[in-house]
């Protein structure tokens, strides 16, 4: 079992930035896959990045590249979004989520173990 927890969200307007955290606990957090998905109210849950166990590989929603960063700290347990240029199309419950897979899924049903999401509302 893993326990996730985020943090992070809030009401911001467009163009500024947040950074989202995860906090991971219980197997040993450097054998998952790290993604963080995003679900809008009447939509279904979307990937929005996803990190390697090591760090070293990221992959992203086209709608976030080059605004959004993910990254993962294996010795604190932790996996940040770094979301910056917010737009109103960004508004969604953000959640975090582990995949103890050896390859690459960017569908959400393939993730294990989830948070229970922080909302990010992005004002115009």
């Amino acid at each position: 079992q893993v326990q996730l927890v985020e943090s992070g969200g809030g009401l911001v307007q467009t163009g500024a930035s947040l950074r989202l955290s995860c906090a991971a606990s219980g197997r040993t957090f450097s054998n998952y896959l790290m993604g963080w998905f995003r679900q809008a109210p009447g939509k279904e849950r979307e990937f929005v990045a996803t990190i390697s166990r090591g760090g070293g590989s990221t992959w992203y929603a086209d709608s976030v590249k080059g605004r959004f960063t993910i990254s993962r700290d294996n010795a604190k347990n932790t996996v940040t979004l770094q979301m910056n240029s917010l737009k109103p199309e960004d508004t969604a419950v953000y959640y975090c989520a582990a995949d103890q897979h050896t390859t690459v899924s960017f569908n959400p049903s393939r993730y294990d173990y989830w948070g229970q999401g922080t909302q990010v509302t992005v004002s115009s």
